[in-house]
């Protein structure tokens, strides 16, 4: 189980970079990812399934098709801030969750839809530990990606709209082409986010795609910390996997049904009140304990 664990670990993960990218980094809120992991989720198990298409064109069109949707949010983001965008991203969110119910051809409605496991290149299958591997390999590289844009000309202009946009204008950064990217690298990360779910658990259903999923991954970054690679990962592990993974097997506290989940929730509690920055600050200052030990007993 722990395959099943950690694999739902790193899709959630992906999910978070994406909307670290948008939070984080431009200062832009979304409520929105669970819908967009679930268009993901379900276009490619429609064109893979019920097409027959090959899986890596399932996977192209989970990431282009949610983009578009992406855009048009990145447009309306003009004309709205905080609060109001959180709300509209939401409201597209449940709008795409009522559609999932009611798209019972596509999505197999209330049922769900069932999907298989990656077949690379038409004619390698993968099994369900190869498909870890694959969830794997896609974060490291995502996790590359995100470093090289967020550490360019991208990444400066972002910062920038997160700290001023009327200083970001008069510095020469466009709202309107980097607003769409931000949400556009964050839709089309949670849509991928989706489609590797649906072909790992190999089943998805309308309740899934949930606002509580969408606090999840916002709770991860939040927990890991803003603007930080390993600590979104780290975040998606005390978040999503430590219940499972830890708490669960803790005597009492594992017998009693819902009780780990209750202790996850005092625990990130607890970091937020120690750790604002996200607990990824940690190692900063267990380093920092070790330097000063060090100069002691060099003064010593």
């Amino acid at each position: 189980s722990w395959v099943v664990i950690i694999g739902g670990t790193i899709i959630y993960a992906i999910a978070a970079l994406g909307l670290n990218l948008l939070l984080g980094y431009s200062g832009l809120i979304s409520l929105g990812t669970a819908g967009f992991m679930g268009l993901g989720a379900y276009i490619s198990a429609y064109l893979t399934g019920d097409l027959g298409l090959p899986w890596e064109v399932g996977i192209l069109a989970a990431i282009i098709i949610p983009v578009v949707f992406g855009l048009l949010i990145g447009l309306a983001s003009l004309r709205m801030e905080g609060l109001y965008l959180g709300i509209v991203t939401l409201c597209v969110s449940e709008v795409l969750r009522k559609t999932f119910d009611e798209l019972e051809p596509i999505t197999g409605g209330f049922s769900g839809k069932g999907a298989e496991y990656p077949t690379l290149l038409g004619n390698i299958v993968l099994n369900q530990k190869q498909t870890y591997v694959l969830l794997v390999v896609a974060l490291v590289l995502l996790m590359m990606l995100t470093h090289n844009l967020t550490n360019g000309q991208l990444g400066r202009a972002l910062h920038a709209m997160r700290g001023s946009q009327v200083a970001a204008q008069a510095m020469g950064v466009s709202l309107l082409k980097y607003r769409l990217i931000a949400f556009s690298l964050a839709t089309a990360y949670a849509s991928l986010a989706g489609a590797l779910y649906v072909h790992f658990i190999k089943f998805v259903y309308p309740s899934t795609w949930t606002l509580p999923v969408s606090l999840t991954i916002l709770a991860i970054i939040v927990v890991g910390g803003m603007r930080s690679l390993y600590g979104t990962f780290l975040g998606a592990v005390i978040v999503y996997a430590l219940p499972d993974l830890l708490l669960k097997r803790i005597p009492v506290i594992g017998d009693i049904n819902g009780l780990s989940y209750v202790f996850s929730g005092v625990l990130i509690i607890v970091v937020i009140l120690f750790y604002p920055g996200g607990v990824i600050n940690i190692f900063r200052d267990i380093k920092k304990l070790f330097v000063k030990g060090s100069k002691k007993e060099g003064e010593a």
